[in-house]
């Protein structure tokens, strides 16, 4: 079957096409013949009741430094699309909101991927919260006397922003690290948000595990290890890919999400496992596929468009 498909994605000029997971999407689209398009969130609008875009069609080449054609720019209603990728990157702001709510216009008649209405309801680092006996002992909150409670039953505690991105501001403290007070005040006035404060998990050392799910179920994984000298393990801060299997605990995690995720419609969905912990469910913008296949993975950008086609038969 030949789909029309959107990309709404951030500049293709600027992203890293090694280890883009939606580079590696577009290029088996294309290798499938589906038509492609290009447009970037801010060219969205909502006009006559209709969502449209400054949509160019596109044409991707696996090259370095010469990785895509543009074709003009035409103004198009959005519902002509067989397909729309929601791709673009965090942060997971009121911008990005407020495109899920435009999108969410045009689904299911047009399949956007993932379901724009989920996206929104189930970001990143709350989402996971739903399954806590999975996790780590976790607290969000902003709240200084619940954290000092927190850090005192649980010793070493990892502090991150709740809607923050590949590792951005993921902090460390030991339980009597003098900095503690110093970084509080640092988010206070950083983060409106809450933040999420997790129990520090030694095991990360080894490895913190990105395993894509297609459409509820297991497509292939990469452990990511950080570096000597660094907390985060996110490959954009350093971490250095490893060929892995799932274990037992793994599987089993894997098994819970599978039914609640095809639910809400998030086809492509990475979830992190640090010592058979889930920590997260990154659904806006989920990455790995490329380092999965460049180590003898299997090919998850085929997985993912064997579901979307199967959904628009």
């Amino acid at each position: 079957m030949s789909l029309k498909i959107a990309v709404q994605m951030d500049p293709i000029e600027r992203i890293a096409i090694q280890g883009d997971s939606t580079f590696a999407l577009l290029l088996e689209a294309q290798r499938r013949r589906h038509a492609i398009f290009y447009y970037t969130p801010d060219r969205l609008a909502l006009a006559d009741n209709k969502v449209i875009a400054a949509v160019a069609p596109l044409t991707v080449r696996d090259e370095v430094g010469n990785h895509f054609t543009l074709g003009e720019a035409r103004r198009t209603d959005l519902s002509e699309f067989d397909v729309i990728l929601l791709r673009q990157d965090p942060p997971f702001d009121l911008a990005y909101i407020t495109t899920t709510h435009l999108l969410e216009r045009i689904h299911p008649k047009t399949l956007v991927v993932n379901d724009p209405r989920s996206v929104r309801n189930a970001p990143e680092k709350m989402y996971v919260m739903e399954f806590i006996d999975l996790m780590p002992p976790t607290l969000i909150t902003r709240d200084l006397a619940e954290i000092k409670a927190f850090r005192a039953k649980h010793g070493d505690i990892v502090m991150k922003p709740l809607y923050g991105r590949g590792g951005e501001a993921v902090f460390r403290l030991a339980q009597e690290d003098l900095n503690f007070g110093s970084l509080f005040d640092l988010f206070s006035v950083t983060f409106r948000e809450a933040w999420v404060v997790q129990k520090f998990l030694p095991a990360v050392k080894h490895g913190d595990k990105r395993i894509i799910l297609v459409d509820g179920e297991f497509a292939g994984a990469v452990n990511r290890v950080p570096a000597p000298d660094d907390l985060r393990s996110n490959m954009v801060r350093g971490g250095t890919p490893a060929e892995t299997d799932l274990t037992p605990r793994e599987r089993e995690i894997c098994a819970r999400l599978a039914a609640p995720l095809r639910e809400r419609g998030l086809i492509f969905v990475g979830i992190d496992v640090i010592d058979g912990f889930l920590t997260e469910i990154n659904v806006t913008s989920p990455t790995g596929i490329r380092a999965i296949k460049n180590l003898g993975g299997p090919d998850v950008a085929a997985k993912i468009w064997d579901a979307i086609e199967q959904k628009r038969r």
